[in-house]
């Protein structure tokens, strides 16, 4: 059966090279025939050209009074909200709003939007959503979503709206291999070292949250499987014979797969970690449980931010666990990174103040306060970054309670170069998605004895 399923994946992976393989961009609302916009897509073009004040002078026209309900995967925007009113209260004092935030559990968000946008007029005004395969696929290319691209957030970013191609990110947010450091014996050096036998981290189950399984795909692609090679060759030859014989078994699949070079240590790597990780929930109960001191000789891999919350006790502190990428001397990957995307429903019921408050969070430091003062979450404007970094001093670690090496976010410039991050590329992950994918599944998950 296996055999059959690989030629199968061949096939499929030759035809989808001939014919290009990745996801259509979608076309900017301003660009086109104004005929072939809907009427959201046509407010969006017009709101391109807007700087925020112009944009919140519309959305007050649009919404005083009314009630504004948004829908993600992040529940700050329900922090966001309050201070984006604020702001709107400062051109007109008069204006008011309500509001509904709502954050959809088990990946249930694309089935909520897709609902919603049966509707002649949605619920729904906008979305801050994750996971950039299933976006594209589901979201984008059935019309769902429309990708709105402020001009000052252009504008810094070195572009226009109608030049820029993609989503709109709010923020990158990275997951990082974290280990409980009670026992001083006990270290991870290597990345490899979390895939070494009897080891079993703790980490959200991949058919729980996608975000995850987009980084197994990406762990493919030639950059990031290169990442994986250079740490094998820096383990001791007594660890290498232990994952060889698993390297050597993966070469025939990676060729199938038509993967590069170094395919094999990628599909290796990704094979013992779904073999071995104990799947959790959520982030939340991993950073609870590694900061414990019982949790001798743990480690996960989880949401950085997740350290802000830890209430410090006699047996709980940040101080218990350690970041592994930055113990010196360590190799390979320390962890992946992934967006957050901003997005006006099709059928939005309040489209300008959507707009408005779309662009609030992306060129304001204070709309993105809700995310940028604590750590692992890193505007996509650069100088919102830099605001954010200057106001809450991420460099000192005094966004968290305790101030330690762990707390002290080395930023974004740092993870996605020394911290050698897995950066989510959502058109590699969509065209990788059935091969690599459908490979992933028949890989046999571990479970608990």
């Amino acid at each position: 059966m296996k055999k059959i399923l690989m030629v199968m994946l061949s096939i499929v992976l030759a035809l989808t090279t001939f014919v290009g393989c990745s996801p259509k961009e979608q076309p900017a609302p301003s660009g086109g025939d104004a005929s072939n916009l809907s009427a959201v897509q046509q407010i969006i073009a017009e709101a391109q050209g807007m700087t925020l004040e112009e944009l919140a002078k519309k959305a007050i026209e649009e919404s005083n009074g009314k009630t504004f309900y948004g829908v993600g995967n992040s529940s700050r925007g329900k922090s966001a909200l309050p201070l984006f009113i604020e702001y709107l209260q400062t051109i007109d004092s008069s204006y008011k709003l309500d509001f509904e935030w709502q954050q959809p559990k088990n990946n249930k968000i694309f089935d909520q939007l897709t609902a919603d946008s049966l509707k002649e007029t949605g619920t729904f005004a906008m979305t801050l959503i994750q996971d950039g395969n299933q976006i594209e696929s589901k979201m984008v290319q059935t019309g769902v979503l429309d990708t709105f691209i402020p001009k000052e957030w252009a504008e810094a970013n070195g572009t226009t709206p109608e030049a820029y191609e993609g989503y709109l990110p709010l923020q990158t947010l990275n997951k990082i291999f974290e280990y409980n450091c009670v026992n001083p014996d006990k270290t991870y050096d290597n990345c490899w070292d979390f895939v070494a036998e009897g080891e079993h981290g703790l980490f959200m189950d991949i058919d729980s949250e996608i975000v995850g399984k987009n980084f197994l795909y990406m762990l493919t692609k030639d950059e990031y499987s290169a990442y994986l090679k250079d740490a094998y060759d820096k383990l001791s030859a007594e660890e290498q014979a232990y994952f060889q014989p698993t390297v050597d078994a993966m070469a025939k699949d990676a060729e199938e797969l038509g993967l590069g070079e170094n395919g094999k240590y990628a599909l290796a790597w990704i094979k013992l970690w779904v073999n071995s990780y104990n799947a959790v929930t959520d982030d939340g109960p991993i950073c609870n449980t590694l900061v414990d001191a019982s949790a001798v000789d743990k480690f996960g891999l989880l949401v950085y931010s997740k350290v802000r919350s830890v209430e410090e006790t006699d047996t709980v502190s940040v101080n218990n666990i350690k970041v592994a990428a930055y113990q010196p001397g360590y190799e390979g990957i320390g962890g992946y990174a992934y967006c957050h995307y901003l997005f006006v429903t099709d059928n939005s019921p309040l489209p300008w103040t959507a707009c408005a408050f779309i662009a609030y969070m992306t060129e304001t430091v204070d709309g993105f306060s809700a995310w940028g003062k604590d750590l692992g979450g890193y505007s996509s404007n650069p100088e919102v970054a830099k605001g954010t970094e200057e106001k809450y001093h991420h460099s000192e670690g005094l966004s968290a309670k305790v101030a330690c090496e762990t707390t002290m976010d080395k930023g974004y410039d740092w993870w996605t170069t020394d911290g050698k991050l897995v950066v989510e590329d959502p058109k590699y992950c969509a065209s990788v998605a059935f091969t690599v994918g459908s490979w992933i599944e028949m890989l046999d998950k571990y479970t608990p004895e």
